[in-house]
């Protein structure tokens, strides 16, 4: 006989998840109500922004760590930041967490007809540009377009406060489901030696402003390639900067070692060690292919 615990664990599942949640947001309403937490009290949606803000990023870093308990507990702490703000708000009236919920489950149902419906889309291409096509009638909907067009412009929606480089490869992902872009990674490659040139002239003619436009356009382009390549310029970066600050604390663990510090060396000096290091680095990836 099969184990009833075993065969009814989705069920289980699901309904103690419901109850931890349910537990969590009466928690947030008793440390936020008359009596409870002065420091919880005090908070606003503002006041908020920037733990919400770092808990996401603590998040990708247990990602990026394959940290699995870490993950979990800043899942939870992202979790709670959101509640609070839902909280904050239906003491205003403007909304409550079931409102949130509605919400965001009423939009996955209308944008996943290929599920929830009778759309034929099968392959992740296709369904990115049925979910971009959804979105942008339900846009037509929504107050603050302009008159003579209801559906404002395909970018309107792109998140101002995003971090530039994802801004960036979210623009070019978006343009790229209604065809524009680069179908050889050739032409990418050729945009990024062309801006490269551009700076270069910028930079001899002295001209600031130009320079800054070029760095901006080669930032542009790169993220680009990124993105062309399947990779999360975002990611890359993050790795690129982790790599350096390891190898720099190795730098200077070296030359500790020979009873030296940072800012008594010269560029030559710091240069060789460096180099070492990289050759070492570069040995061990190729011995552990």
């Amino acid at each position: 006989m099969a184990d009833s615990k075993e065969s009814q664990s989705p069920a289980i599942g699901n309904r103690l998840s419901a109850i931890s949640f349910q537990r969590l947001c009466e928690i947030v309403a008793k440390l936020r109500a008359p009596g409870g937490c002065p420091w919880d009290r005090e908070q606003t949606h503002e006041s908020l922004l920037p733990a919400l803000i770092e808990e996401a990023y603590e998040v990708a870093g247990a990602v990026r760590a394959n940290d699995t308990a870490n993950f979990r507990e800043e899942l939870g702490d992202l979790l709670l930041l959101i509640v609070m703000h839902a909280e904050i708000a239906s003491e205003s009236g403007r909304f409550d967490t079931n409102g949130v919920l509605k919400e965001v489950t009423e939009k996955l149902i209308r944008r996943h007809p290929h599920v929830f419906g009778s759309s034929d889309a099968r392959d992740s291409g296709a369904v990115l540009k049925q979910w971009e096509s959804i979105k942008r009638a339900e846009k037509k909907h929504k107050p603050g377009r302009n008159a003579g067009d209801a559906a404002g412009h395909y970018l309107d929606d792109l998140p101002l406060a995003l971090p530039a480089l994802m801004r960036a490869q979210k623009t070019q992902s978006k343009v790229a489901r209604v065809n524009f872009d680069w179908t050889e990674l050739g032409d990418v490659i050729a945009k990024v030696e062309e801006e490269i040139q551009e700076l270069k002239q910028a930079i001899l003619e002295q001209d600031r402003k130009s320079i800054e436009d070029e760095v901006g356009d080669l930032l542009f382009a790169v993220v680009n390639l990124a993105r062309k390549c399947k990779l999360d310029a975002e990611s890359a970066l993050q790795a690129a900067t982790d790599k350096f600050v390891a190898r720099f604390n190795r730098l200077e663990d070296k030359l500790q070692s020979r009873g030296k510090k940072l800012g008594d060396v010269d560029l030559a000096e710091m240069d060789a060690i460096w180099e070492k290091i990289k050759k070492n680095d570069e040995a061990q990836m190729t011995n552990a292919e």
